[in-house]
C-alpha cells in the first residue's frame, strides 16, 4: 500500500492536495494509492466548478458556503481564493475560515442557537453579521456584538426536501418583523430576513414560500420605520443521488420569478448558503465489504460495509439520502440486498426499504464506492463510537492549471 503521508505532505492526518490527471481524478487516486477504508476523496476542481456555476447563475448574490457541509481546510481554502463568503455554525468554523485566509467580513454566523460568549468571541474576531430567531438570542447579540447587523430566520414549509428541518429554526413572519424592529431599538442594524426550505430540495418552486414570507417581513418593518435590505435564500440546492434533480437553471428561474413578484424594482440584496450543492458531487466515499450473508429468516442477502450511520452516513437515517453506488464487480449479475454498517447497533442499517441491487459475486474485501458523498459525511463522522475512527478526507485536484 502506498504511503499516503508522503503523497499528501501531511503526517498526522490524511489531508492535503494531490494532483491527479485524467477524466476521473478521484478514481485514479483510489486505484493508484489504495487508501485504507473507509475514506472520503474530494476533487477540488469540482468544488471550483460548482461555485463558478452558481456565481454565473446568480451574479448579484453573495455566496456563503455552508462550512458544515464539508469543513476540509482545502475546500475552504479553495473557496476563499474564489472570493466566497461563508455561513458558519460555531466558533470552530470561524477559526477554520480565518485560518484559511477568509476576511471576517465575509463570515455570516448563521446559527440561531449560540452562547453569549461565542457571540462575543466572533465579534472580537471581526464577524459583523448574525442570524437570530428569538428575543433571547437577539438580546445576547445586542449585548455581546454591539452594532452588528442581524437577519431574522423565518419558519417556512419544507415540503419537497429530502432532509427537512422541522420546527427547530425560524419564527413566524410577524414575530420576525417584531424582532427586527426591536433590533433597531437595541442599536443593531436590522439587515434582512433568511429562510431555509430544507436540504436536498427537489422542488424549485419551494423558494416561493420563503421569498413571500420575506416580502411580508420587509413590508411590516418598513411600516414600523425599520427598513430591511437583504434576503438570505438559505441552502437546499441538491447534489446528484439516485433521484433525478432539476437543473440549476430551473431553481434560478423560480427564485427570480418570486423575487420579481414580491419586490419588483426594489430588489433586495441576496445571500445564498450552498453546502451540498458545492461539495456533494465533488466527493467519493470508498468503503470495503466486511461481510456478505444470507439472512436465515428469508430476508435475503445482507451486505455489511465498513462505513455506517455513525462514521459518516448519518444522512441515511430514514433512508433520506440514497447514494449512487459503484463496486469492484459492476460487470457481474446483480441481486437485491440490504445494506448495513459495521457497528453493534441495531439502527446501523443503511438501506432496507430502498431497493438496491449489487453484484451477486460481491464478497468480503471488495470495495464499494458511494458517489456524490462529499457533503455531510466526514463532518458527521463520530469520534470513537464502537471504537471506529472519524472518516479521513483526501483532496485531489483534477484540473490542470
Amino acid at each position: 500500500m502506498t504511503d499516503l503521508s508522503a503523497t499528501t505532505g501531511v503526517t498526522d492526518r490524511p489531508s492535503g492536495t494531490t494532483r491527479s490527471a485524467g477524466p476521473d481524478p478521484v478514481r485514479r487516486f483510489l486505484d493508484e494509492h489504495a487508501p485504507q477504508t473507509p475514506c472520503l476523496v474530494v476533487d477540488l476542481a469540482t468544488v471550483r466548478s460548482r461555485y463558478r456555476q452558481l456565481r454565473a447563475a446568480l451574479p448579484d448574490a453573495r455566496i456563503c458556503y455552508a462550512v458544515k457541509a464539508n469543513p476540509a481546510p482545502e475546500v475552504v481554502g479553495e473557496l476563499v481564493a474564489l472570493g466566497s463568503a461563508f455561513d458558519v455554525a460555531s466558533p470552530g468554523e470561524i477559526d477554520l475560515c480565518l485560518a484559511e485566509g477568509a476576511d471576517p467580513a465575509s463570515i455570516s454566523y448563521g446559527n440561531t442557537i449560540k452562547k453569549p460568549r461565542d457571540i462575543a468571541r466572533a465579534h472580537e474576531q471581526g464577524v459583523r453579521l448574525f442570524a437570530t430567531d428569538s428575543a433571547a438570542d437577539l438580546a445576547a447579540i445586542a449585548e455581546c456584538a454591539p452594532g452588528a447587523a442581524v437577519f431574522c430566520r423565518v419558519l417556512v414549509d419544507n415540503e419537497g426536501s429530502r432532509t427537512p428541518f422541522g420546527r427547530k429554526f425560524g419564527c413566524a413572519p410577524e414575530s420576525a418583523a417584531q424582532l427586527l424592529v426591536r433590533a433597531r431599538e437595541l442599536g443593531l442594524d436590522p439587515y434582512g430576513v433568511s429562510f431555509h426550505i430544507g436540504s436536498q430540495q427537489l422542488d424549485p418552486n419551494a423558494w416561493e414560500h420563503g421569498i413571500a414570507a420575506a416580502g411580508r417581513v420587509f413590508a411590516d418593518c418598513a411600516r414600523a420605520g425599520a427598513p430591511l435590505r437583504m434576503v438570505d435564500l438559505g441552502g437546499g440546492l441538491p447534489a446528484a443521488y439516485t433521484e433525478d434533480t432539476p437543473r440549476t437553471e430551473d431553481y434560478v428561474l423560480a427564485i427570480e420569478r418570486a423575487l420579481q413578484r414580491e419586490f419588483g424594482a426594489d430588489r433586495p440584496e441576496l445571500l445564498i448558503e450552498p453546502g451540498r450543492y458545492i461539495a456533494g458531487d465533488a466527493g467519493v466515499l470508498r468503503s470495503e465489504v466486511v461481510l456478505v450473508s444470507e439472512a436465515g429468516d428469508g430476508a435475503g442477502r445482507w451486505v455489511y460495509l465498513d462505513i455506517g450511520r455513525y462514521n459518516g452516513l448519518a444522512e441515511t437515517e430514514g433512508e433520506a439520502i440514497a447514494y449512487r453506488l459503484r463496486t469492484a464487480r459492476d460487470d457481474d449479475p446483480t441481486g437485491p440486498v440490504v445494506i448495513a454498517g459495521p457497528t453493534c447497533d441495531g439502527d446501523d442499517v443503511l438501506y432496507q426499504r430502498t431497493r438496491y441491487e449489487l453484484p451477486v459475486t460481491l464478497r468480503s474485501g471488495d470495495w464499494v464506492d458511494l458517489l456524490s458523498a462529499g457533503a455531510y459525511t466526514a463532518s458527521y463522522s463520530s469520534v470513537g463510537f464502537n471504537g471506529f475512527t472519524p472518516l479521513p478526507t483526501y483532496c485531489v485536484d483534477g484540473e490542470q492549471r
